[in-house]
């Protein structure tokens, strides 16, 4: 079974130095243009794994991405008007 995970976005002032945030958990992208790194951790150790990347010196700010958070089923109760209607 899967662990849960939580994701978030990191913003760094050094790109370079940011590449050694793998060690805290599954690093998904990093944004070399606008500084920023989107990196998975599990969530039970997620707190405290956040304390200690808050101390490092090339992180300026830490936000949670909301994004498991957002519905993804829809449902639909406007009729479907992209359906042809022939004469």
């Amino acid at each position: 079974m899967l662990a849960e995970r939580t994701g978030y976005i990191i913003w760094v002032s050094d790109v370079k130095a940011a590449r050694n945030l793998e060690k805290y958990g599954s690093v998904h992208y990093i944004s070399r243009r606008m500084h920023y790194v989107v990196m998975y951790v599990n969530a039970d150790r997620a707190e405290e794994i956040m304390k200690n990347i808050r101390r490092l010196s090339y992180v300026r700010k830490i936000e949670r991405s909301y994004r498991n958070e957002i519905k993804t089923e829809y449902s639909s109760k406007v009729p479907d008007k992209t359906k042809y209607f022939g004469p």
